[in-house]
């Protein structure tokens, strides 16, 4: 065993700006790869034909389901471990992290068990037609196999997140890509071509691939942490002690970041039906592709809102609410500015974009239309989004819940509903996201500041 490596604590607090990018930028290169495959596995989804788009595209909803609770409740315990370290209390954070391993047992199980009794019902329900049915219930199927590992994958990347340590999760998820980049044509194809190398498995191949990759990851994962003592985090699961406050600490951000992002898998699944209701199948694939785009522009805003939540949490910690606000308005103000940019060149380029995803004029018609109106948005999406990673950081998680059940359920999906049911143009549906985007853009930055302002005139809710 290598002896524990001291926090990162005091280089933190000397060099705020660096610590967030030695964040972000780690986050940034593991999504943009992760969103590469996740395009790639799309076109060669798409090689099977639009319905087999369409039929991955309804397990959409469910998979930011999963990812929601997991990303939530993990986002709990980086705050927590975050908090902890910056308050020098490593006890504390050694316990928080076998705290997350429990959680993370009881999810993968329960989660399991959910998709493979339900799942068929739950893809019917959220409007799968008959005849796309199956097909998308094999792709869920073997997904579940693979939920437990999916699952601890997170909560270790989370823990290592919370000690300010972004690099080596990423580097394994950038393994898990490659690996499963290279198993999705064997297990999706014949390869006919090279001599019937393939499996010809369809999308069950492609969930297989991902299936395969993510246990790999895992057990990367267990064999750095567990046996060559990787991270400043000590993990002692035989000499366990399980504390309820801590517990309910992890929980009181988690289960908050956890519902919110139920309410956007929720938003999704309500505009799958909505579409595939009010402008037909190739409106659902359609959205589904823009999707995937829509994950390459937020790179930089989650690699830097990921960032804000280990800084701002280690900060708060420590009691540096001026470190807390000079890294909220340099965190914010680089997201926004980068992604205006980006933008600029997605609305330019959208034409060409949809053209490598479909050759069906009608689903890249409505895609190009979705991308160029949206990228007037995403800009603002760079300072909502941040704003509810920093109140996380803070140790509150009742406000991100609050923002997106406001962006989600009172405006963008009842808008959208109207629109659709009113025989406006398909165009209108993107402008209701846009309009919820806006007003997210309002509300967090409002509530950051009043938060902080509290925090500072009432010591006793900075968390210890």
């Amino acid at each position: 065993m290598k002896e524990k490596e001291e926090s990162r604590l005091q280089d933190f607090l000397d060099k705020p700006e660096r610590a967030l990018w030695s964040i972000a930028l780690p986050v940034m290169a593991g999504m943009a790869i992760q969103t590469m495959y996740s395009i790639v596995d799309m076109l060669f989804i798409g090689q099977l034909g639009g319905d087999s788009i369409t039929a991955v595209a309804f397990n959409m909803p469910l998979y930011f389901f999963v990812m929601g609770i997991t990303f939530g409740i993990g986002t709990g315990l980086t705050s927590s471990i975050s908090r902890a370290i910056g308050a020098e209390n490593k006890k504390k954070a050694d316990n928080a992290a076998n705290h997350g391993l429990l959680l993370g047992l009881f999810l993968g199980i329960s989660l399991t068990v959910f998709g493979l009794i339900l799942g068929k019902k739950v893809l019917s329900t959220l409007g799968a037609p008959d005849e796309m049915l199956e097909e998308s219930w094999d792709y869920l199927r073997v997904t579940c196999y693979g939920m437990t590992f999916i699952v601890f994958a997170i909560v270790f990347r989370s823990i290592l997140a919370g000690e300010g340590d972004m690099k080596f999760p990423v580097m394994v998820a950038v393994i898990g890509t490659i690996l499963n980049l290279i198993l999705d044509p064997i297990f999706i194809f014949n390869l006919d071509k090279y001599g019937g190398f393939g499996l010809g498995m369809g999308v069950e191949g492609a969930a297989l691939a991902s299936v395969v990759s993510q246990t790999i990851v895992f057990s990367i994962f267990v064999y750095m942490l567990f046996w060559k003592d990787h991270a400043y985090i000590s993990f002692d699961l035989k000499n366990f002690s399980f504390s309820p406050e801590l517990m309910k600490e992890i929980l009181w951000v988690g289960i908050p970041s956890s519902i919110s992002m139920i309410i956007m898998s929720f938003g999704q699944g309500v505009f799958n039906y909505i579409l595939v209701d009010g402008y037909g199948p190739d409106a659902v694939a359609a959205y589904t592709i823009s999707g995937r785009l829509d994950m390459l522009m937020f790179l930089p805003i989650m690699g830097i809102a990921t960032g804000l939540v280990t800084t701002v949490g280690m900060f708060t910690g420590a009691k540096r609410m001026d470190k807390v606000r000079s890294i909220i308005i340099y965190g914010i103000s680089r997201a926004f500015v980068i992604v205006a940019l980006a933008s600029s060149l997605i609305f330019i380029s959208a034409p060409y974009i949809m053209g490598l995803f479909t050759e069906d004029p009608i689903i890249e018609e409505i895609g190009i239309g979705a991308l160029r109106t949206l990228c007037f948005a995403y800009p603002f999406v760079g300072i909502a989004m941040p704003c509810g990673r920093i109140m996380q950081g803070l140790g509150q998680g009742l406000p991100v819940l609050v923002i997106t059940a406001l962006r989600v359920l009172l405006i963008s999906a009842p808008l959208a509903y109207y629109f659709a049911n009113n025989g406006y143009d398909i165009i209108w549906i993107w402008y209701s996201i846009a309009i919820s985007i806006g007003v997210s853009a309002i509300v967090g930055p409002l509530w950051v500041w009043k938060t902080i302002n509290s925090m500072e005139n009432n010591t006793e809710v900075i968390p210890e």
